[in-house]
């Protein structure tokens, strides 16, 4: 890789990195006590993953996942703080394993994204749900099982993220001028 592409890489990590702490601060629902919003903020992670590939989409979780964890933090343990801030963005980034190369038609766009979304989604839902498990259960309602609350606790705010993400991935990749598609 040359130079100046890793530069131009480098300076879109930060934007968008930046740009996750802007939208998570622009939430459409944020009423749950220990943390999670459905937010846009997971976007301009999966678009770095898509357009760019994993390293730099992990990265930018990774960037995001740190400043949410100073500005915004719910912390009871330090394994804990790794697992719902750091780890939690970083593995959103996976979803650059689904990235087509070259051409491709919408269908296919479609279900790479789907595929990539979903499965970023789901590996961010299981830091939460590991770190749920072992310090919130104090948490869950009386008779609760512990992992049915964090199963439910988690992907009550995940999943609108994740079809709201993807809804916009789609959006943004259509038409003339496809934004998932590297310069």
């Amino acid at each position: 890789m040359n130079n100046s592409r890793s530069t131009l890489i480098m300076a879109e990590v930060a934007m968008m990195a930046a740009l996750a702490v802007i939208l998570d601060l622009l939430t459409f629902l944020r009423f749950w006590p220990q943390g999670g919003s459905v937010s846009l903020a997971m976007l301009p992670i999966l678009v770095m993953a898509f357009r760019r590939g994993v390293r730099p989409g992990v990265a930018t979780g990774l960037i995001f996942g740190i400043i949410n964890m100073i500005y915004n933090p719910f912390i009871v343990h330090w394994l804990q703080a790794l697992l719902d801030y750091p780890v939690a963005f970083a593995v959103i980034g996976l979803a650059g394993l689904f990235t087509i190369k070259g051409k491709a038609s919408g269908p296919q766009v479609v279900i790479s994204l789907i595929l990539g979304v979903t499965a970023g989604v789901a590996m961010r839902f299981l830091a939460h749900f590991t770190a749920g498990v072992v310090w919130f259960g104090e948490f869950a309602p009386e008779g609760t099982p512990v992992a049915v609350y964090a199963f439910t606790y988690n992907i009550s705010y995940l999943l609108p993220s994740m079809i709201v993400c993807l809804i916009v991935l789609i959006l943004l990749n259509t038409g003339s001028r496809r934004i998932l598609q590297p310069a």
